[in-house]
């Protein structure tokens, strides 16, 4: 087999699942299939527009949080903590190993040490003169 390596200036959503297929046939093979469960808590007015709220998803029995806003004058009322209860409340229901979460240091890396979550990882000048923290927070053994 004579196999190249091509860029491909505007990749398309084909080339995506046409790289992702072997590489989940592989994880299939090595640790199970598992399926995404998405967990949505919306934080709402009055008016019941959405101002914020926490999104993530379950995967390989990990919950993780891929977005959590706290609308600004909802600040200091307990609303991260509550939404941040909530989401493992759900992971424990969907038994969950753990949750995980990265947040830049501008963001809310204290707010997650507070809550019972331990840094993981970071990398250093992403973006430039900042950091991208890793946390996680095992719920089993």
């Amino acid at each position: 087999m004579n196999l190249r390596i091509e860029l491909s200036q505007n990749p398309n959503e084909e080339q995506r699942n046409a790289i992702l297929a072997p590489l989940r046939a592989h994880n299939i093979a090595q640790a199970g299939a598992s399926k995404k469960e998405p967990l949505a808590l919306l934080v709402r007015d009055e008016h019941d527009a959405i101002l914020g709220g926490l999104y993530g998803h379950t995967f390989y029995r990990w919950l993780f949080i891929e977005l959590l806003a706290v609308p600004e004058q909802g600040r200091g009322q307990g609303i991260g903590s509550k939404l941040m209860q909530m989401a493992e409340d759900f992971a424990r229901d969907n038994d969950c190993v753990g949750i995980w979460l990265d947040t830049f240091s501008f963001q809310a890396p204290e707010f997650y040490r507070k809550v019972g979550f331990s840094e993981c990882g970071e990398i250093v000048d992403y973006p430039l003169g900042h950091k991208r923290h890793f946390f996680q927070k095992r719920l089993i053994g």
